[in-house]
């Protein structure tokens, strides 16, 4: 059995940022040689997520598919887009201290609503792979989102793939 892993990068902006990474995920598998077993794209990031979901073939004037649009819309309804200090009992003055110690500044601690919707969202997704093809079904695409709206950053997209 073989294990094989590679990183890329991406860079996000200053809203929900959606990526469709499938070719990118497509290239690792390639590159892995492995034509059966488990493919997993994971974010090391706390503040994004793994999605797959069709591609929505629309988009808004930001660019952002439509179908992803919607998703921002529910979790804003449930999760609130976190606006001012103290909206959320996180962060706190020992939190905000520890990030100024990192040269952060206070307003980048204010994406909550970010963290809590990558805990629902999830961090990875788990593919299946037969004869070196992804079986994500017909209209099967991979996202790798961040909810992050304090700061844009450069983000890691983790590739695992175990199998023979």
């Amino acid at each position: 059995m073989a294990v094989y892993h590679e990183g890329f990068k991406i860079q996000s902006d200053r809203r929900p940022t959606f990526h469709d990474v499938t070719a990118e995920v497509e290239a690792v598998l390639k590159k892995s040689n492995i034509q059966n077993g488990i493919l997993l794209v994971f974010s090391q990031h706390t503040t994004c997520s793994v999605l797959i979901q069709e591609a929505s073939d629309d988009v808004n004037y930001w660019g952002t598919e439509l179908l992803m649009q919607d998703l921002v819309n529910v979790l804003a309804s449930i999760i609130p887009t976190c606006t001012t200090e103290g909206q959320y009992l996180h962060p706190g003055p020992k939190h905000i201290e520890a990030a100024a110690g990192r040269d952060e500044l206070p307003s980048w601690s204010l994406n909550t609503d970010a963290h809590l919707r990558s805990v629902i969202m999830g961090r990875s997704q788990s593919i299946p792979i037969e004869n070196g093809i992804m079986l994500l079904g017909e209209f099967g695409r991979i996202y790798f989102v961040d909810f992050d709206q304090v700061r844009a950053r450069e983000r890691t997209v983790r590739v695992q793939i175990v199998g023979e």
